[in-house]
């Protein structure tokens, strides 16, 4: 079995500094990607925030600057030649990852595994992209990273159970559970919890209720830690209608089409707490 040492971590959205915040602390090099340098430097001051407040609330304390020396930032694709997994996070939108995958063949060494951490494309159709698609796998981790122990692990088609094994053994390490499913546009988790959430967003536009109401019914009646409203803001409404959209197209099944008023949302950048507004007010 291949020793993982250096993480590539592709996009430095809310997703990709989750994965290289979680990563760091268990000891791992980071190459942390993005297209601007803005992005990544956003990150780094996330991430240093992350361990600060993890330093004030918990008994456990962590070496804030001994993690941060781990993860290096770069706009260059030329500095993944050394490592031995890439987690991709970009957005998802089929066009960008499948630039992406062609290029990445050129830069990553012939034994590197690429992990997805994507919503809802498929993995086999993803795997497509590259001249290695049994070195492909998903990992659906959940938000937020750094505090989740679970992972989605989704076996492509032409995944090898070497790579399945490789993971599993990874993950643990990090203290994550995982479960291995079959490949599906979707998922299990993402199939289910965006009806949730489209529903959810319908019934605030009809008026049967605010998205107050909606989220207490799931949080008090059902015991969820979040409803379904917050977690969409959460996610982002942008990934949430971008991932619906897939669904749709996946499955031609009117019960993904998306919800008008996230839809509106998403033209009025009310994006969620990213952007300080989407179904809830953030501060």
């Amino acid at each position: 079995m291949d020793k993982i040492k250096q993480i590539g971590v592709l996009g430095a959205g809310v997703m990709g500094t989750g994965v290289a915040q979680k990563y760091a602390q268990y000891g791992y090099d980071i190459v942390l990607i993005d297209v601007e340098d803005s992005i990544l430097n956003k990150s780094i001051r996330t991430i240093n925030r992350n361990l600060r407040i993890h330093n004030m609330t918990s008994k456990e304390k962590i070496n804030s600057e001994e993690i941060l020396s781990r993860i290096k930032v770069s706009t260059s694709y030329g500095d993944l030649k050394g490592v031995d997994i890439i987690i991709e996070n970009i957005p998802e939108v089929l066009e960008l990852k499948k630039k992406l995958y062609q290029e990445l063949d050129c830069y990553c060494k012939e034994n590197c595994y690429f992990l997805v951490n994507t919503s809802c494309i498929s993995i086999a159709e993803i795997a497509s992209f590259t001249k290695r698609p049994e070195k492909v796998i998903g990992v659906h981790f959940m938000n937020p990273v750094p505090l989740q122990k679970f992972a989605e692990v989704i076996k492509g088609y032409y995944t090898g159970e070497s790579v399945i094994e490789l993971v599993k053994e990874n993950l643990k390490a990090m203290d994550i559970e995982c479960t291995v499913v079959n490949d599906s546009p979707g998922f299990v988790s993402n199939r289910l919890s965006h009806l949730f959430m489209n529903e959810a967003a319908n019934l605030v536009m009809e008026g049967v209720a605010t998205p107050e109401q909606v989220d207490l019914i799931f949080t008090k009646g059902f015991h969820h830690e979040t409803g379904p409203l917050h977690t969409a803001d959460l996610i982002g409404l942008d990934t949430v209608m971008n991932s619906l959209e897939i669904l749709y197209s996946s499955y031609q099944d009117p019960k993904y089409r998306c919800s008008p008023l996230l839809r509106k949302l998403v033209a009025a950048k009310l994006l969620g707490i990213k952007t300080g507004r989407g179904f809830f007010e953030y501060n």
